[in-house]
């Protein structure tokens, strides 16, 4: 007969657990083992902070909050524009 620790049985496989909690915890212990998949993972979150905070503040400018001060004049402005562009390809 073969006994079995019950916190061992929790660990691998719980029974009524919220299947977001699950999910959770199975990327958890992932990331825990990971040796090169962390380096990995610092280098993503590094090329996303340079891609979505330093490109964006130098190649994508507030076009259409210096051209326009009211937020009406904005939408006519975008309605306007997509209208001719899809009329005028």
């Amino acid at each position: 007969m073969t006994l079995i620790n019950s916190k061992s049985e929790d660990l691998y496989m719980p029974k009524k657990q919220n299947i977001a909690i699950r999910i959770f915890r199975f990327y958890m212990e992932g990331f825990r083992n990971m040796t090169i998949g962390k380096t990995l993972w610092v280098i993503i979150c590094i090329k996303l902070f340079i891609m979505f905070a330093i490109l964006k503040v130098f190649f994508f400018p507030n076009f259409l909050g210096k051209k326009f001060d009211n937020p009406k004049d904005r939408q006519e402005y975008v309605i306007h524009e997509l209208i001719e562009r899809s009329v005028n390809p």
